[in-house]
């Protein structure tokens, strides 16, 4: 049975900041599901032990954040004994400016007592796409600043983790020949619904890979490009009944797309279909 990865983030703080950049990075890695954990204001040792056994068991990633030079060598020490990978987030950072500054880091944690209004601005725009990536509630749709369509793999979620860092809310709708498309996207304002499309060759790689990278046989209908035009035509279909510009990530990165989304909010100007 396939199983997320799992990366813990530990912190003697809230862990916000650590948390964000992990699925900042995790986003990267297409194909791949993650669950990350986060535990927050961590204030012994034996806390870190529960941690690493659990890490242990399940595989996974402990990426932190530890101020508290005692937390901190004690977790490298008990993860290296435990052969559990590790990663810390922030002491090559402060290793560099003490470094730089010919000054040591006074080391406690929660010293931004104030985080600006971008911060939360950010990490609820994360959360948003997390909740509504995929079609899991319908209710996204109306609440989203963007809402991206498009068939299995075109890589809505990872536009949409993009967008999220952006501060931009946005919910992914997946497109299925033997669904119809939900009623809300018919009710949207213009401009507001953006469909991401790609080429069959492109979309057939992709699902090849995650096919493999789930341990199932690549010759799944899946994978197989009559599908794969089948159901680009149906998408085709909805987006122009929608009358949404599409963009095609076969020969656009996602920074590009996502700058081209931010543009077309900002200056309230239609995008050109791809």
């Amino acid at each position: 049975m396939y199983e997320k990865e799992i990366v813990y983030v530990l912190s003697d703080s809230v862990g916000d900041t650590a948390e964000l950049l992990v699925k900042t990075v995790a986003a990267q890695f297409i194909g791949t599901e993650f669950n990350i954990k986060t535990i927050s204001y961590i204030e012994n040792k034996e806390e870190i032990n529960d941690l690493i056994a659990l890490a242990k068991l399940s595989n996974a990633i402990i990426a932190y954040t530890l101020f508290t030079p005692l937390f901190k060598k004690h977790l490298d020490h008990k993860a290296n004994e435990e052969d559990v990978t590790v990663i810390d987030l922030i002491g090559p950072l402060l290793e560099t400016f003490a470094t730089k500054l010919n000054k040591q880091p006074v080391q406690k944690p929660s010293i931004i007592e104030v985080p600006d209004n971008s911060y939360f601005r950010r990490i609820e725009a994360i959360e948003f796409a997390v909740q509504y990536d995929d079609g899991k509630d319908m209710r996204g749709i109306k609440e989203a600043d963007i809402v991206l369509i498009g068939v299995s793999r075109t890589l809505k979620t990872p536009l949409s983790m993009y967008l999220a860092n952006k501060m931009v809310k946005v919910a992914n709708i997946p497109l299925v020949p033997e669904v119809s498309p939900p009623e809300e996207l018919f009710k949207l304002s213009e401009g507001k619904c953006i469909g991401l499309t790609m080429s069959p060759e492109k979309l057939r790689e992709i699902r090849g890979e995650r096919l493999k990278h789930l341990g199932l046989s690549p010759d799944s209908s899946y994978a197989k490009i009559e599908r794969i035009k089948e159901e680009l035509q149906f998408a085709e279909t909805v987006m122009v009944n929608l009358g949404c510009p599409t963009i095609d990530l076969s020969i656009m990165a996602i920074e590009e797309a996502a700058e081209w989304i931010i543009g077309s909010m900002s200056h309230k100007v239609e995008i050109k279909s791809s």
